[in-house]
């Protein structure tokens, strides 16, 4: 039998879901659901259908898995411990800081409807936090460093968009090379914000608009470019349509560390992204843990989990036996 997979939001991240489920034969799409007029959204699978939000509850017999393709600011606080009160559900809550917290909420939720609710579930949080983990494990005596880019920053893109007189903006986050190298090399450096990452900036503006001003506001804007050195462009919307207008990203993780009795043994450990698109990628991942929150809660298991409670053998398509004799 097929996963069911539900779809709540279809912007770029939930429209990469859709592209996942058809990649995964072992899942179907059992419908989308949206804030907007339901027909106004037109998705790519034919024969599914598209609801409004509010139809979602009288899907619970339908749906397995519920993938939340909301934003991390405001919709997953509120929509993942909902919703795993009806559903298995799948989130890509990626406000760091905040993680334990939404844990909490949706840990609570989860146990009281006897569901699995997967939060954090991404790239970072998600790929690179498995990495820092195992990497740590294996070289106690370390150090761990996260670099992400080159890359699109959506929510650095939508700060400066909201500044007066900007029309449009896209913002990369760049490794420095050179601390990128220090670290590569064994060197295990003290690095700064500042020293790891540069922002780079291209902007177009409506008419009439300040550009000194713009450029200073965006530069000294705290939490998202006062720390880092920010360059920024300021170019025709035509240029930024013709050379800007995807969604990639990356980055690496890197774990230094010495063994040996002396520590006399150096050693990295490096895992690296490079990603065409942010939001496809993302959704792709989603998707693999949606079969491991489905399998775990065949199994009995409920509650909240994150990347780092899941065993590697729930998220493939493959068979125990056919990993042991193919992937160990």
């Amino acid at each position: 039998m097929s996963i069911r997979i539900g779809i709540l939001g279809y912007g770029n991240l939930g429209r990469g879901v859709e592209c996942a489920i058809r990649q995964n034969d072992d899942m179907e799409l059992a419908a989308v659901f949206t804030r907007r007029d339901p027909a106004s959204v037109h998705i790519l699978t034919e024969h599914v259908p598209v609801y409004d939000v509010s139809k979602l509850e009288s899907y619970q017999d339908k749906i397995d898995v519920l993938l939340l393709c909301g934003g991390s600011a405001t919709d997953l606080p509120v929509q993942t411990p909902e919703y795993v009160k009806y559903f298995n559900v799948v989130d890509s809550f990626d406000t760091h800081a905040k993680i334990p917290q939404h844990f909490a909420n949706v840990d609570k939720a989860a146990k009281e409807s006897g569901k699995i609710g997967m939060i954090s579930v991404g790239w970072d949080p998600g790929m690179f936090s498995l990495n820092r983990v195992y990497a740590d494990a294996v070289l106690p005596e370390g150090a761990t460093y996260t670099f992400w880019g080159k890359g699109v920053s959506q929510g650095h893109s939508d700060a400066i968009r909201r500044i007066e007189g900007v029309a449009d903006a896209k913002q990369y986050t760049i490794p420095v090379p050179k601390a990128l190298d220090q670290v590569r090399n064994g060197e295990m450096p003290q690095l700064s914000t500042r020293q790891k990452h540069t922002r780079e900036c291209f902007v177009t503006v409506k008419e009439g608009a300040d550009l000194a001003k713009i450029e200073k506001e965006i530069k000294e804007m705290p939490n998202y470019f006062a720390d880092y050195d920010t360059t920024v462009h300021f170019i025709s919307q035509e240029e930024l349509n013709k050379n800007h207008s995807g969604i990639p990203h990356g980055g690496v993780v890197l774990r230094s560390g010495k063994t040996g009795h002396q520590l006399e043994h150096q050693h990295v450990i490096e895992y690296s992204l490079k990603l065409d698109s942010n939001p496809e990628f993302t959704a792709s991942i989603l998707v693999a843990y949606a079969r491991a929150a489905y399998r775990m809660n065949q199994e009995g298991q409920c509650g909240c989990k994150t990347v780092l409670d899941v065993a590697p053998a729930y998220l493939s398509r493959q068979s125990a036996d056919a990993l042991r004799q193919t992937m160990l």
